[in-house]
């Protein structure tokens, strides 16, 4: 007697058998993805725009400079004039975490719009020799002209409160370029800085070329105040090692700010946003997930006289398990990629509305498509495995 061996279905076969419902039935398919697809988008659009409303508040809290520290040296009475070692910008960039490091020095003298006025007038401004990468640690900008650029030409460039008070709102862009007396010698004003909220002293000072300060007016090229930045996750322990970093004789000079209340709310606010992405993504999957599930029981109930027909026809078990099982995560794979795509559209729609950056977080964009496999694979079991229970007889006779 010859055996007798279901046929082993090709992957092709399997996706042809599997669609076979949705292609007859296309009016409640259709139906059927789009309620997927509602859950789907549900769960994109509700972690994609939150993740766009965090980085646009990241970015509001960036801005308060919650990675910035200031290094200063401690009050001395016996001093002239505290400052920091020379060297001290060079050893604080070898510290890792630091990301850029500048400094500005208080040269205890006064500018002047002109010569003719009083000696002792400084107009309450401070004069501070400046790196040429000052405006990169300070998040800095110039409105007006150019920022210093390290040479030894006599060059100033003013903040926003200095320029106001010394009549110079902008630098011509023709012609040659306005001068101020500086302890007695005459600088050429080259800028002028928009103001740093960050750092209000900048606004309020004149700043002189690093060189030129050396050249001109007797600068030894110590700092009194270092800016620096750091990756956020180590600003603390970047600042417990910054004095005996300047200054590794006398540690206990050396005074460092502590970081913004700004870096404090901003790891509250990711953390937050963080459970709230996993709990509404969670919820719009189990709302996917028992829509596909209850399409999947209808349609087997529906369709008991094709499960019938087959198995007296001479189909395994396993290949009707496989029919509504391909059906299931194929209805829910065009579900899931429809509502990504809604999901999507709606998400930068409702960002460019609020004037918020899009941001489409990765995990979404796979939750959403893999969610939907797998919530196929799960919604679709039961009701496989309930079709493949049916007999032929049963089947048929329910019809």
């Amino acid at each position: 007697m010859t055996d007798i061996r279901p046929v082993r279905l090709a992957p092709l076969d399997v996706l042809s058998l599997g669609t076979i419902g949705l292609r007859i039935r296309r009016t409640r398919a259709v139906l059927s993805a789009l309620g997927i697809a509602v859950g789907i988008a549900t769960m994109v659009a509700v972690t994609a725009i939150p993740a766009s409303s965090s980085r646009a508040l990241m970015n509001e809290l960036a801005a308060l400079g919650p990675n910035l520290l200031q290094v200063m040296p401690a009050p001395d009475r016996e001093a002239e004039r505290p400052s920091l070692p020379a060297a001290a910008v060079a050893m604080v960039s070898r510290i890792g975490p630091v990301t850029s490091v500048s400094a500005v020095a208080n040269l205890n003298t006064v500018a002047r719009r002109s010569d003719l006025t009083d000696e002792r007038d400084g107009s309450g401004l401070t004069v501070l020799a400046s790196r040429p990468d000052l405006l990169s640690a300070l998040d800095g900008r110039v409105l007006s002209g150019r920022f210093l650029d390290g040479g030894k030409f006599p060059t100033v460039v003013l903040g926003s409160v200095a320029a106001a008070r010394l009549g110079i709102p902008g630098v011509p862009a023709d012609g040659p370029p306005r001068q101020i007396n500086v302890a007695d010698a005459w600088f050429s004003v080259v800028g002028v800085l928009a103001p740093t909220p960050l750092s209000p002293e900048i606004d309020r000072s004149v700043l002189v070329s690093w060189e030129a300060a050396r050249t001109v007016l007797d600068f030894d090229g110590r700092p009194t105040v270092l800016y620096l930045r750091a990756r956020e996750p180590a600003i603390e322990s970047v600042r417990a090692v910054l004095p005996a970093t300047v200054n590794p004789e006398e540690p206990s000079k050396v005074l460092v700010t502590l970081p913004s209340d700004a870096l404090a709310a901003k790891r509250v606010t990711e953390r937050t946003f963080s459970v709230l992405f996993l709990g509404l993504a969670l919820v719009a999957l189990l709302v996917g997930g028992i829509g596909v599930a209850n399409t999947m029981v209808i349609s087997v109930l529906e369709r008991r006289s094709e499960i019938g027909l087959r198995r007296a026809l001479g189909a395994s078990r396993g290949q009707i398990r496989i029919q509504f099982l391909t059906e299931s995560v194929v209805l829910s794979a065009l579900g899931g990629a429809t509502g990504l795509l809604l999901g999507v559209a709606g998400t930068a729609v409702y960002a460019a509305r609020q004037h918020w950056p899009v941001v489409i977080p990765a995990g979404a964009v796979g939750a959403a498509l893999g969610g939907a496999v797998l919530v196929g694979v799960i919604a679709g079991g039961y009701p496989s495995i309930r079709a493949a229970r049916l007999t032929p007889t049963a089947a048929l006779a329910s019809a």
